[in-house]
């Protein structure tokens, strides 16, 4: 059944079994339909006669001049980058200007035979190529290699839009020499199942990646890139969506080192050996800030986790709920959070603090899960752990 929003949950008759169920399904909803890419990019883009303007969630304003530029191409990378991406070419098509390639890697398709595109190019111009989360595939490669080839194709007098969402870290995979998909495999599986946090994760992911940290800015210079990125991480780090395959590192191949001794990671030899090198300096490091990479590129947010949690609170309050948002930050071990977040509910009920009932309590954040050896596979992530 689809609600007021326009989201369609399955099953939500049965899942409605209260009142106060459907308020929790309609704050679901609505913080869905705000955090939809083509949503959020229809208001962060426009094209203003022939400049394109692009304002990020913290104010900030990129604005490119299109007549300046010989060719505009499109490469992006995630679970939801195809919307994304769609809605940025459909707004420069009605803007007059088209772009002239472009190519996408997400999940969000069927099982296509060699790594070919799900269709033709969209309406708009949009190629979308097959990969796999959370962990990097052979597919997923192959695609990725399409995208740095459009990358290397960009000349000096070309813009390159890149479209980022949460998941590009699997998806845009492209193992840095002489790693194979295999021990990437491995490296993320183990690294996922470890309980180390996002930003430890990446740092390890961009050191045995030929394409993030900054790689694929690395490829496209000197054509003008402009990033735009619908952030699932807290606080918005550039560095850490997608594993920040196109603006400046902030990690270095001693950091990747150290997380696998931190968590005593069970890696195969050539993960450790890539890593070894590069932090005895025989590799060259990521690029950084100042890397001239970064020249003529620019990067902004146009999409957090906060976006949906204010419309979930409007939806609440537009119900009779006072609304609460305790963190758009949470983080740890989910099971934890999630206990804490439960007591917080018992007080208000028991005590009418931080807030009396009737109300409505969100929160939202980056949590992980340690897995334990078990004889039976489990289900779910951390959202899963965090509601058990």
């Amino acid at each position: 059944m689809t609600d007021g929003s326009g989201v369609r949950f399955r099953d939500r008759d049965r899942l409605a079994r209260t009142p106060t169920h459907e308020t929790a399904l309609d704050c679901l909803a609505a913080g869905i339909e705000a955090a939809l890419p083509e949503r959020l990019i229809r208001d962060a883009v426009s094209v203003r006669g022939e400049s394109l303007r692009i304002e990020g969630t913290d104010g900030a304003v990129c604005e490119y001049d299109l007549d300046a530029y010989d060719r505009v191409s499109l490469l992006g990378a995630g679970k939801a980058t195809a919307g994304a991406a769609e809605a940025v070419a459909g707004v420069l098509a009605e803007g007059g200007r088209p772009i002239d390639e472009g190519l996408v890697v997400t999940d969000q398709t069927p099982d296509e035979p060699d790594g070919d595109s799900v269709d033709e190019p969209s309406a708009n111009g949009i190629e979308v190529f097959p990969g796999d989360h959370p962990l990097p595939s052979e597919r997923g490669v192959e695609s990725t290699r399409r995208v740095l080839d459009a990358a290397e194709r960009a000349g000096p007098d070309d813009l390159v839009l890149a479209v980022i969402t949460g998941g590009g870290s699997a998806l845009l995979a492209a193992p840095a020499d002489p790693l194979s998909v295999d021990a990437l495999r491995g490296l993320t599986s183990a690294l996922l199942a470890s309980g180390a946090s996002i930003d430890e994760i990446n740092a390890v992911r961009k050191h045995c990646s030929a394409v993030k940290g900054g790689q694929l800015a690395r490829t496209i210079a000197p054509a003008t890139t402009a990033t735009l990125a619908v952030s699932d991480v807290i606080g918005d780090p550039l560095d850490t969506i997608a594993s920040g395959p196109t603006v400046p590192d902030r990690s270095t191949y001693a950091d990747a080192l150290a997380v696998l001794d931190r968590y005593d990671l069970d890696v195969s030899a050539a993960v450790r050996e890539r890593l070894r090198a590069g932090a005895d300096g025989e590799v060259s490091e990521t690029p950084t800030a100042g890397d001239p990479a970064f020249g003529r590129s620019t990067a902004v947010v146009v999409g957090n986790g906060r976006t949906a949690l204010d419309a979930a609170a409007s939806a609440a309050g537009d119900r009779g709920y006072e609304p609460l948002v305790l963190s758009a930050s949470v983080r740890g071990e989910a099971r934890e959070a999630g206990t804490t977040h439960a007591a917080i509910a018992e007080e208000c009920v028991a005590r009418g603090s931080p807030i009396e009932p009737p109300a409505v309590l969100l929160s939202g954040g980056e949590t992980t899960v340690t897995v334990e050896e078990a004889t039976e596979p489990g289900m779910g992530g951390p959202n899963a752990e965090f509601v058990a």
